[in-house]
C-alpha cells in the first residue's frame, strides 16, 4: 500500500497524532455501528493483547451486553467446523434483520515455527464467504492444553459490543484435557461421531462432564445410533442431576439439525437468564489462572535465575522441599 492510498491516522483535535486511548475511543464508536472492518481491527488488538488492548476493553467495558457464548468442542475427526457451519447458518437465517447475526471464534493449531493459527476451521467455513450476517475470525490455541486462547475471552467482549447476537466458540479439538471452554462459554456442545473408537473413551473419561448438550455428528454414518446410545448410557450414569441431552445430527444432509437449534436457543435462554456478573465472574477467574500459569512460566525460563531454579529443582528432588513451598520461594525470589 502507498502513502497515498494508506488510511488517514486518527488525530486529536489540536492536529497532534491521536493516543492510544483517543484511538480505542474511536475504534469503539465503529465496533458500535456495526463496521466489519472495525471488528476486525478490534479482534486483533484484543488478541495481542498489550496497552492497546488494554486501552481498548476499558473503553468497551460500559457497552458489554452479555451476549451469549456458545462453546463447541470434541474430538479430532467429529466434524466440529461442518457443523458450527451449519450452525451459522441456520442461527443467521432466524435473526436475517440483524447486521451481523453471528461471529465465530475458530479456534486452530499453533504454527510449530510462527506460534500463529493453521486457520484449517476457517477453510472449512463456507458459511462466511456467503452470508454477511455471519463473521468468522481464527485465532491461534498458542500452545494452551486447554484447546482455547485466553486472548478469546476478550475477543468475546469485542464481539459483544460490535453487536452480534450469537458468538460461537470452535475449540482445536485435541482431546480431554480439552475444558477451558468451560470457563468461557455459556453453554457447551460437545460433539461426537461414529467411529472414533479410543476418542469416544477419552470422552467418557472428561470432556463430557462440561457438556450441556451433546451432538453425535454424521448421523447417516453406519453405528451412529450406537454411539448416541453409548453416551447417553454413559451420560445418565455420571450426571449429577439431569443428564445433558444426546441429540443425533448430520451437517451435511441436515438430519437433526432443527432440533439442535431448538435446543440450543432454549437452553441458552435459561443461561442468559443468570446475573451477567456472576458469568463475566466465571471467565475474569479464568483470565486470572492463565494469567497465574504465564508468571510462573515466564519465572521457570529467566536466564537471569537459572542457577535458583536448578538449586530449587534439586531439593524438590531430593524430598528438601515439597512443590507447593518451591513454587512460593520461586515466585517470592
Amino acid at each position: 500500500m502507498t502513502a497515498a492510498s494508506a488510511p488517514a491516522q486518527p488525530s486529536a483535535s489540536n492536529g497532534e497524532p491521536a493516543s492510544s486511548n483517543e484511538m480505542a475511543h474511536a475504534l469503539v464508536d465503529r465496533l458500535q455501528r456495526g463496521e466489519r472492518r472495525a471488528v476486525a481491527d478490534a479482534l486483533t488488538d484484543a488478541e495481542r493483547g498489550g496497552e492497546k488492548s488494554a486501552d481498548l476493553m476499558k473503553m468497551l467495558r460500559p457497552h458489554i451486553g452479555g451476549v451469549g457464548v456458545l462453546g463447541v468442542t470434541g474430538p479430532p475427526g467429529a466434524g466440529k467446523s461442518t457443523l458450527v457451519n451449519a450452525l451459522a447458518e441456520a442461527l443467521a437465517t432466524d435473526d436475517q434483520a440483524h447486521g451481523l447475526a453471528v461471529g465465530i471464534l475458530a479456534v486452530d493449531p499453533s504454527s510449530p515455527v510462527s506460534g500463529g493459527a493453521i486457520l484449517g476451521d476457517r477453510l472449512r467455513m463456507t458459511a462466511a464467504n456467503q452470508n454477511r450476517a455471519i463473521f468468522v475470525r481464527s485465532l491461534s490455541a498458542g500452545g494452551h492444553l486447554g484447546g482455547l486462547s485466553p486472548a478469546a475471552a476478550r475477543m468475546i467482549d469485542v464481539m459483544d459490543v460490535a453487536g452480534f447476537h450469537h458468538v460461537i466458540i470452535e475449540t482445536v479439538g485435541t482431546g480431554q484435557s480439552e475444558v477451558d471452554i468451560a470457563a468461557v462459554a455459556d453453554l457447551r456442545l460437545v460433539i461426537a461421531a461414529p467411529g472414533l473408537g479410543d476418542d469416544i473413551q477419552a470422552m467418557k473419561s472428561g470432556l463430557l462432564e462440561i457438556a450441556d448438550i451433546v451432538a453425535v455428528n454424521k448421523s447417516d454414518r453406519p453405528g451412529a445410533e450406537q454411539t448416541r446410545q453409548q453416551l447417553a448410557g454413559s451420560m445418565s450414569l455420571k450426571a449429577r442431576g439431569t443428564p445433558p441431552p444426546v441429540l443425533a445430527v448430520s451437517a451435511q444432509t441436515g438430519s437433526g439439525l432443527n432440533d439442535l437449534c431448538t435446543l440450543i436457543r432454549s437452553a441458552m435462554a435459561a443461561k442468559l437468564a443468570q446475573p451477567l456478573a456472576d458469568r463475566r465472574r466465571r471467565r475474569a477467574r479464568y483470565l486470572l489462572a492463565q494469567s497465574a500459569n504465564l508468571v510462573i512460566d515466564r519465572a521457570l525460563n529467566d536466564a537471569d535465575r537459572v542457577n535458583d531454579i536448578d538449586a530449587l529443582a534439586g531439593q524438590l528432588l531430593d524430598g528438601e522441599i515439597d512443590p507447593v513451598k518451591a513454587t512460593a520461594r520461586l515466585l517470592k525470589s
